[in-house]
């Protein structure tokens, strides 16, 4: 969604770090099964619980283990609450008209000034919208990466972890200051019953963003249908889902 995208740039601001050596997060194999789940379920939500009704835990998608399937899901839930975070906290700062005070481009073109969010979307500049996009999509080429030091959500490693910035010959070929995981290594010197609750907490988060931030889009575009925020949010009609304004992978086919 063009919300998700343009904020999901917020997560890349600090999102280089040289690692020159290998990190040791991922060095113990996870492989979670449905009890893993339920027991997590009942840690995240004591009065719901585990709830599947499709039956997703005992998947096996692509052809792969049951477990890798559940590396798939367990990532995909936190990497996309993290996004529904971001996108949640940015809507309330766009929303308040808050924005930096120096230019956004090098023509000296000013941050707009429009306050709802996906107006405010749509009155960014293709270039910009575009480099937005070329550095989200190096971030996901990133995250899929399997190295020695990182193994893959799906092949035992920790879902929801990224890989470090590599430099060398091996990575990046130039220096970078700060990493996307724990830039600040702040979490360097934690418990791990600590980074166990924070994941917990990141998890109730996420999905509490996710129906933050859908709730809304669902009421700009439908006005009424959330009562909850009739009157606080504005309305739009565009088209929440189209990343461009206009439609350049239909445009061939005449859509």
């Amino acid at each position: 969604m063009k919300i998700f995208a343009t904020l999901a740039l917020a997560a890349t601001a600090s999102a280089f770090q040289s690692a020159s050596k290998p990190s040791a997060r991922s060095s113990v194999a996870v492989q979670e099964s449905k009890a893993d789940l339920e027991a997590m379920a009942k840690k995240l939500n004591p009065i719901v619980g585990f709830y599947d009704p499709l039956n997703l835990a005992e998947a096996e998608f692509w052809g792969t283990s049951n477990e890798a399937t559940i590396g798939f899901l367990r990532h995909a839930e936190i990497k996309h609450g993290r996004v529904a975070m971001f996108a949640f906290v940015g809507y309330i700062v766009h929303a308040n008209g808050i924005k930096f005070p120096w230019p956004m481009q090098m023509d000296g073109t000013p941050f707009p000034s429009e306050t709802n969010p996906p107006a405010l979307w749509d009155a960014i500049s293709m270039d910009a919208k575009w480099q937005i996009f070329s550095v989200i999509a190096f971030l996901e080429f990133w995250s899929e990466l399997s190295t020695p030091s990182n193994k893959h959500y799906m092949a035992g490693g920790k879902p929801g972890d990224f890989p470090d910035f590599v430099s060398g010959p091996e990575g990046i070929p130039h220096p970078v200051p700060f990493n996307y995981f724990d830039p600040f290594k702040l979490s360097k010197n934690r418990s791990a019953e600590a980074k166990e609750r924070g994941l917990l907490v990141e998890i109730n988060n996420g999905r509490l963003a996710m129906i933050g931030i859908l709730g809304f889009l669902q009421e700009e575009t439908l006005p009424g249908s959330v009562p909850a925020l009739k009157g606080i949010v504005g309305s739009y009609d565009g088209e929440v889902m189209a990343p461009f304004s206009d439609n350049i992978l239909g445009k061939p086919f005449g859509l």
